[in-house]
């Protein structure tokens, strides 16, 4: 019986740590994210009709060349291993929609658009690791390739429904950037429903990321 206990109460936390790390929550739950770094400010809305996959709105505000995308989103659990004391995921992450542009030549201009990514992920309940990708297909107004790598570390181990916190580290890499690469260390934290990451890059950029599941 205790046995049982302490594997539920994993896979519990296991499911938290889930829902806010990746881009697919429960079946039947809706997902708010909203993101900002040096790139971009974005948000995103998404429906999980199951665990496999879910659908939503995704607004992206890209800040150096002012031009903004506005599609439907769709994200796919690809792959899950569930192992003895660690996870690891792969998701494919895509929308389409138009991308509207207020910068030089291209102001005014409409163009339809698109992107997908692959994310990769593994976690136990005291280290995580987790690359992604991103590809954008804006006509005239953005063709761009960004991927980026995490790590990071739990300094402690919260029970389920305590805070927990992640120490992290990321490295971006954008070749449309004059300096192609950019670390930022951050902090993650989430409780219950709730996640919030903040750090700032060596190049003092910004970043901060808030989700919410309800």
């Amino acid at each position: 019986m205790k046995l049982q206990f302490t594997i539920g109460l994993l896979a519990l936390m296991t499911l938290a740590a889930d829902a806010f790390a990746r881009p697919i929550s429960y079946p039947g739950g809706w997902m708010m994210m909203q993101m900002n770094d040096s790139n971009m400010h974005s948000l995103e809305i998404d429906y999980s009709p199951t665990a496999n996959y879910s659908v939503g709105y995704v607004a992206e505000y890209w800040r150096e060349n002012d031009w903004q995308l506005h599609a439907v989103s769709l994200n796919n659990l690809i792959k899950r291993w569930n192992l003895p004391k660690s996870q690891a995921n792969i998701y494919l992450k895509s929308a389409a929609g138009v991308a509207y542009s207020d910068f030089g030549e291209f102001d005014g201009k409409i163009e339809p658009a698109a992107f997908t990514g692959i994310s990769a992920d593994w976690e136990d309940r005291q280290f995580f690791t987790m690359y992604e990708n991103h590809l954008v297909y804006a006509g005239d107004i953005n063709k761009s390739f960004m991927q980026k790598a995490r790590v990071g570390i739990a300094p402690y181990i919260g029970d389920y429904g305590d805070l927990h916190t992640w120490l992290m580290l990321q490295v971006e890499h954008n070749p449309k950037k004059a300096d192609h690469f950019t670390v930022t260390p951050l902090v993650r934290l989430f409780k219950g429903e709730t996640l919030v990451e903040a750090g700032v890059s060596e190049d003092g950029d910004v970043l901060f990321n808030f989700t919410m599941i309800f």
